[in-house]
């Protein structure tokens, strides 16, 4: 009988061991990889080229010095119908900000993006690049016209 209760003494003794390495319960390691991106001015991976006009109709614009507020209107009241479910003028949502657009994006992208979002998100690296950014969540063609795509992009400007 003394060997049975110094066997189960050693046992219980080794089977509790040190607290260290047990995890009590369910636990889930949050820790995300880490990789060499840095951020730009505006928070985002995304890099900032003003050169790259995109794929699309719009191969040129060119904006005034001043700002078409008949054409701003119609632009406001467009986005408004069409792009204000994914995009905010001050904040990211399910996509990007759109204060600031042009120091970030040359005219003839942002009108390209808003005419052609799915052949952009196919083959422009910055459109490539937003779509990882913001989970992998495609902009839809929204069937805009070059007219409402020029005016949204006045209005855009008064942002």
């Amino acid at each position: 009988m003394k060997k049975i209760l110094i066997i189960l003494s050693i046992a219980i003794i080794f089977s509790c061991g040190s607290n260290e390495n047990k995890k009590k319960g369910f636990e889930y390691n949050r820790i995300q990889k880490k990789e060499n991106k840095k951020y730009n001015a505006e928070g985002s991976f995304t890099p900032i080229d003003l050169k790259n006009k995109g794929l699309g109709p719009i191969k040129d614009a060119d904006f005034g010095e001043s700002i078409d507020q008949d054409l701003a209107n119609k632009g406001a009241s467009a986005f408004n119908r069409k792009c204000t479910a994914c995009h905010m003028a001050g904040r990211k949502l399910i996509g990007p900000a759109m204060k600031g657009i042009y120091d970030r994006r040359s005219p003839e992208w942002v009108m390209n993006m808003i005419l052609n979002p799915v052949e952009m998100l196919k083959e422009d690296p910055i459109a490539i690049a937003l779509l990882k950014e913001y989970n992998n969540i495609m902009m839809l063609n929204q069937n805009i016209t070059i007219d409402e795509a020029r005016a949204m992009s006045e209005y855009l400007r008064t942002l």
